[in-house]
C-alpha cells in the first residue's frame, strides 16, 4: 500500500512544482507567480482526472461479474491518488491566496502582510471552499479506508464507475481558467460549457441511477425496487455522494443560462427566479 502512496505523494506536488516554474522561467512565457499558480492548479486536477477516469474504465470493462471480479488498478490507483486530495486542499488556498492577493488585500503599501491577513484569507478560502474541502477530506478519512478495508475486494465494477465521474473535472478546470482570464464570450467558453454540462450530468448526477440499475440487472430486479433490496448504509453512502454533485449540477446549470442567454436580453425578475 505505501508505494503507491509514496508515488502520488510524489507525482502531482512535483507536477505543480514543474508547471509553475514552467509557466514562470521560460522566456517566452515569464508569467506572474499568480498565473503560473492557478493555471498550474487546474493542469495537475485536469491530469488526475485524466488518469482517474482511464483507471476506471479499465476497471469498470475488465469486471464482467459486478460484485466478485477484481483488477489490481482498482486498489493501486485508489492508493494512488489519496495523496492528490490531500495536495489538492493546499493547491486550492494557494489559488485562493494570490486571488486574494492580486485584488489588493494581501499587505500593506511596503509590502509587508497585514497582522492576521494570512488567517482572514484562510477563513475566507475555507468559506468560499467549504464544500470542497469537505468533500477532499470525505474522500481521504471516509472513502478510502472503506474502499481499501469494508469492501474486501469485492464490487471493483462500481469502484470503476466512480473514478469515471471524474471525466467532467477537465472541462471545469478549463472553464474556470477562461473565466479567470475573462474569456467568458469566446466560442471555446461556451463549447466548453456544453461539454461540461453535458459530461457533469452523465458521469456524476446519472451516473448513480446507472449503478443501481446495473445490480438491479445483476440481482434480476426492477431499477425501483434495488434500494429495498440493498443495505440502508449503501443507500445513505450513495445520497451523500449524490447531494453535492446535484448542488454543483444546479450551479453549473445557472452558469449556462447566463452564458447562453442572449445579448440584450433581459435578466429574469426576482418572482421569476430564485438565486
Amino acid at each position: 500500500m505505501l508505494t503507491p502512496m509514496v508515488a502520488g505523494g510524489v507525482v502531482f506536488p512535483g507536477l505543480f512544482l514543474l508547471s509553475k516554474n514552467t509557466l514562470q522561467r521560460l522566456p517566452q512565457l515569464r508569467w506572474e507567480e499568480a498565473d503560473a499558480v492557478i493555471v498550474s492548479a487546474r493542469l495537475v486536477s485536469s491530469v488526475q482526472a485524466v488518469m482517474a477516469s482511464t483507471a476506471g474504465y479499465i476497471v469498470s470493462t475488465s469486471c464482467k461479474h459486478i460484485i466478485d471480479d477484481q483488477h489490481w488498478l482498482s486498489s493501486a490507483y485508489t492508493q494512488f491518488a489519496v495523496p492528490y486530495f490531500i495536495y489538492d486542499i493546499y493547491a486550492m488556498f494557494l489559488c485562493h491566496w494570490h486571488k486574494h492577493q492580486v485584488k489588493g488585500h494581501g499587505g500593506d503599501e511596503g509590502g509587508t502582510r497585514a497582522p492576521g491577513s494570512t488567517w482572514a484569507v484562510a477563513r475566507g478560502y475555507l468559506h468560499k471552499e467549504f464544500l470542497m474541502v469537505l468533500h477532499h477530506a470525505v474522500m481521504v478519512l471516509v472513502c478510502f479506508p472503506l474502499s481499501v478495508v469494508w469492501r474486501q475486494g469485492k464490487g471493483d465494477f462500481f469502484l470503476g464507475c466512480l473514478l469515471m465521474a471524474e471525466v467532467s473535472t477537465p472541462f471545469v478546470c478549463l472553464g474556470k481558467i477562461l473565466i479567470q482570464y475573462k474569456q467568458q464570450h469566446t466560442l471555446l467558453h461556451k463549447v466548453n460549457g456544453a461539454l461540461m454540462l453535458l459530461s457533469f450530468l452523465c458521469c456524476r448526477v446519472l451516473l448513480f441511477p446507472y449503478l443501481y440499475w446495473a445490480y438491479g440487472r445483476h440481482a434480476g430486479l426492477p431499477l425501483l425496487a434495488v434500494p429495498l433490496a440493498i443495505p440502508a448504509h449503501v443507500n445513505l453512502g450513495a445520497a451523500l455522494l449524490l447531494a453535492p454533485q446535484l448542488y454543483w449540477f444546479f450551479l453549473i446549470c445557472r452558469g449556462a443560462c447566463r452564458l447562453f442567454r442572449p445579448r440584450g436580453s433581459r435578466p429574469p425578475s426576482p418572482c421569476q427566479t430564485q438565486d
